[in-house]
This record gives structure tokens, C-alpha cells and sequence, in this order.
């Protein structure tokens, strides 16, 4: 036992799991590296995101330059695993409510109190609801785009404390990144224009203000319950989606 170490129920569970299922979750794992695209390593910018690690890696050159916590879609409403080029971010954004949220969550709250979309900073526009941009929003301060069909993006959180729990997936989908600010600076970080106190204006001024990046960053979401730093050390990360079992069957039973 290392001093200082809390023994928990969940490291015990870890160390009871048997040598010939972590070598499996490592082949599950590899066959999943197989289907990335082999442009996607040789990017000079990418934003990489793991589902099961809930974890941002930002690379510049092959290395790291940023990591951050994210939450990531609850087990109804699974993060896709995709990539796409980043190509805006938008400080102060509004938070355009998808249908579904509107019909299961909004409405039913309208119809329970009058004055819900004032006690949440809401606004009809047209036959659809937004919240406007300030502390109150759903997506923060900040928010990333990279275009997709399935509406997913990155975005800041006025749900600062999920970030401190160990499983985070919460969310509808989209990813909640713990450090929107760093992230934004360090995308920014060769234009000039973007200082870090432009920047912290832009996200506190209470107008959408849209940014068309110069390079656009390839931004690929994944799904690996098991990974190995540079230096060779292997981390395991919890199935969240259930996925393994099935890629296993498949793998071994050919």
C-alpha cells in the first residue's frame, strides 16, 4: 500500500479483475485503433476526446499542450464517436433548445409555471426557445463548433461540480469541457488579436460573438477503455456505454 493511498471499493474491484480480461479489453482496444483514419495521428493540430476517460487532450506536434476534464452524453443519450474540423467559436453564445428538450422538459415546465422561461433567462424565437447568453446558459461562456449531423459540440458549464466526480456522464450529448478558457487561448494562442483578456471580455460582454478560425482543427471523439501513455504505462477506464463485451464477441467468435 502506498502511504497516503485510500483503498476504496473501486480499487479493490480493479485489482480483482483477472489478467485474462484486461488482455482482452487491450485486443478490444487495439481493433478499435484500426478503424481510426490514419490522418487523424499525423494532424499538426488535434482535439482528441475520450468517452470512457471523460478527458480532452489538446496535441500540437504530436504533444500535449492541454488536457481537461469533460462530461460526456449519459447512457440515453450516448456522445457519437466521430471527427470533424473545429471551425468557429462563439463567446457569450445563445443556447438554441434542440426539439426534444423543448418537448420533454421545457413545455412540461411552461405548463407547470407561467414564468419559467424568465426564471431561466429564456426567450421564444419564432416556434423554438433559446437562453440568452450570460451565467445562467446551459452551454457557459464559450462554446466550439465543428459542424456535424449529429449537433454535437463543446461547450463551457455553469455545472462547475460534475467535473469533481469520478463517472461524468451527464449531459445530452454534447461534451462540457472543464477549461473552456485555456482551451480558447490556446487555440488562439498565435493570433494576436485574441489576448487573454479579449478573450475573457468576449466571454463576459452578453453578445454572441462568432470567430471563424484561420486553421481549422480536426476534432475527433473515440471511444478506448484502455490507453498507454508515452512512457508504456496502460490505464483502464470504466465500459460506460457497454460496449466491449459486444466487440469482444465479435473479435473472438469469427
Amino acid at each position: 500500500m502506498l502511504s497516503g493511498s485510500t483503498i476504496t471499493k473501486a480499487f479493490i474491484q480493479d485489482l480483482n479483475i483477472p489478467i485474462s480480461e484486461r488482455i482482452k479489453t487491450i485486443i478490444v482496444n487495439m481493433e478499435r485503433c484500426r478503424w481510426v483514419s490514419s490522418d487523424i495521428p499525423k494532424s499538426k493540430e488535434l482535439i482528441a476526446i475520450n468517452i470512457p476517460s471523460f478527458q480532452l487532450s489538446y496535441f500540437k506536434n504530436q504533444e500535449v499542450v492541454l488536457r481537461s476534464k469533460v462530461v460526456v452524453g449519459k447512457t440515453m443519450n450516448k456522445t457519437i464517436i466521430f471527427s470533424a474540423p473545429m471551425k468557429y467559436i462563439v463567446f457569450s453564445p445563445y443556447w438554441n433548445v434542440p426539439n426534444s428538450i423543448l418537448k420533454n422538459e421545457i413545455l412540461p415546465g411552461i405548463a407547470k409555471n407561467p414564468n419559467y422561461l424568465a426564471e431561466h433567462d429564456m426567450e421564444w424565437k419564432g416556434n423554438s426557445v433559446r437562453q440568452r447568453p450570460g451565467p445562467k446558459n446551459s452551454l457557459g461562456l464559450i462554446k466550439f463548433l465543428f459542424p456535424n449531423s449529429n449537433d454535437i459540440y463543446l461547450h463551457d458549464t455553469p455545472s462547475k461540480s460534475l467535473f469533481e466526480t469520478e463517472s461524468r456522464a451527464f449531459s445530452h450529448g454534447c461534451i462540457r469541457v472543464a477549461k473552456p478558457k485555456e482551451l480558447a487561448m490556446e487555440i488562439l494562442k498565435d493570433d494576436p488579436k485574441w489576448t487573454a483578456e479579449k478573450i475573457e471580455e468576449a466571454m463576459h460582454n452578453g453578445k454572441e460573438t462568432w470567430h471563424t478560425l484561420t486553421n481549422k482543427i480536426p476534432v475527433y471523439i473515440g471511444y478506448f477503455t484502455a490507453s498507454v501513455d508515452n512512457d508504456g504505462t496502460i490505464h483502464f477506464y470504466n465500459d460506460i456505454y457497454k460496449r466491449d463485451d459486444l466487440l469482444a464477441h465479435l473479435l473472438f467468435n469469427q
